[in-house]
């Protein structure tokens, strides 16, 4: 059963279990990168028939294969283009625009907004499959302009990819597909191999063996984070349903072991009921042993005096995902200054964000929404700064520019300033 708690009693370290990486993992991630370095497609295949039991003959996915997945529920494949097409609508207002700044005689700056050019979309499998992530993590990055989407996702026993991932993949604009996963499929978009190709960036979440090979490869390529275990919170008054409050606490726990759900509220009342309902929709759940692992090992119900003291709780664990239910959320929203994603009101449940809203549903997990922000087209890419000086601009700061140089004790700085104005 959820344990109960009255603000105090716990620390805001303890509200949230956010578990860190095993030594073992580190040393066991490390040798799946290096095998992948030095035997390509020959080691990814291995690894497949070790940790999938699948003995592939070919990595990639065909056409056929994809169309398969399209054309197998077409019901399902229209809430997909519902779903893309929110998504599109949201990410397309963060796109960046370059810029000139040439208001000052003879100089010019700007900065050019880039796409990152080859992009890979790490799609978990394992105990459930995830085609929303596919759309979270594709849609941006076409939008963004990306050249080419590579993405990887472990196969099932029969040796096929989920058909809905296939279905989300065709719908985003997926470029290449294939059936890798693990540390094993970061390492071949990190380095490439005979047939995987080497990517820029890698994004998407996983388990603690890809997290830390993400950590690994880091540099070599860049990653959008190291995702931590799924957690919620919500902030709730007395006036909320029990029940609605029960289901929204265990669409995270249902995840993962690890993840949390948390509760804050000022009613007593309300406490007892939501701990009530947690145990009998428990009941009803086919994941029941991941949802009530995660409820009893992870989560909380938090008392206190009232809803200011709730959110002041929420800004300092800074939570993944935070609910809002109260009668007037827009009245706390510019409170909320670490969250990664908001559901306001009583009719908003997280579980609308994970796959038809379209916000983003790749929140900084551990803590990190202190300092870090949801995926978005940012994430796809860089930018580039240019400088232009003409002799005659450049001679009016030459001056100040060696000056500043010297203060640093970089005398060829100084002079790279000041010999381009001297006669030859």
């Amino acid at each position: 059963m959820i344990r109960i708690y009255r603000y105090g009693e716990v620390s805001a370290a303890q509200i949230f279990a956010r578990a860190q990486m095993g030594d073992n993992v580190t040393e066991t991630v490390h040798q799946i990168i290096e095998e992948v370095r030095a035997r390509g497609d020959a080691a990814l295949l291995e690894y497949t028939r070790r940790f999938d039991g699948v003995d592939l003959s070919s990595l990639r996915v065909d056409e056929t294969e994809i169309m398969a997945g399209w054309g197998s529920d077409p019901a399902f494949t229209e809430i997909l283009e519902q779903a893309a097409e929110n998504i599109r609508a949201f990410h397309e207002k963060q796109v960046r625009n370059s810029f000139i700044i040439a208001d000052k005689p003879g100089v010019v700056m700007g900065q050019k907004v880039i796409p990152i050019a080859r992009v890979g979309l790490y799609v978990p499998g394992g105990t459930a499959a995830y085609p929303s992530t596919v759309l979270m993590d594709a849609i941006p990055a076409k939008i963004a302009g990306c050249q080419k989407l590579v993405m990887v996702t472990p196969p099932g026993k029969d040796g096929r990819v989920n058909p809905a991932i296939l279905a989300a993949a065709k719908v985003a604009g997926v470029d290449e597909i294939y059936k890798i996963g693990g540390a094993q499929a970061i390492a071949a978009l990190a380095y490439g191999t005979q047939s995987v190709p080497q990517v820029d960036k890698i994004v998407g979440p996983g388990n603690a063996f890809v997290a830390e090979a993400k950590r690994q490869v880091y540099g070599q390529v860049a990653i959008d984070m190291i995702a931590g275990p799924s957690e919620i919170l919500i902030v709730a008054d007395g006036s909320c349903s029990a029940r609605n409050l029960a289901a929204d606490l265990l669409s995270q726990a249902e995840h993962d072991k690890n993840a949390s759900a948390v509760l804050v509220t000022d009613s007593e009342t309300l406490a007892q009921a939501v701990a009530e309902e947690l145990e009998v929709q428990l009941q009803k759940l086919a994941r029941e042993e991941i949802a009530r692992t995660s409820i009893e090992n992870n989560g909380k119900i938090i008392l206190t005096s009232d809803l200011n003291q709730a959110i002041a709780i929420a800004n300092e664990i800074a939570p993944e995902h935070l609910e809002l239910c109260v009668d007037d959320p827009f009245a706390y929203l510019d409170r909320i200054v670490n969250a990664g994603s908001v559901f306001m009101g009583k009719y908003c449940p997280e579980a609308l964000g994970d796959y038809l809203a379209g916000p983003n549903h790749t929140p900084p997990t551990s803590g990190t929404a202190r300092f870090s922000s949801p995926l978005s087209v940012d994430d796809f890419v860089k930018k580039t700064q240019y400088t232009y000086y003409t002799k005659q601009a450049l001679g009016k700061v030459a001056n100040q520019v060696a000056t500043f140089a010297t203060k640093e004790g970089l005398g060829a700085h100084a002079r790279s300033a000041l010999v381009r104005l001297e006669e030859e």
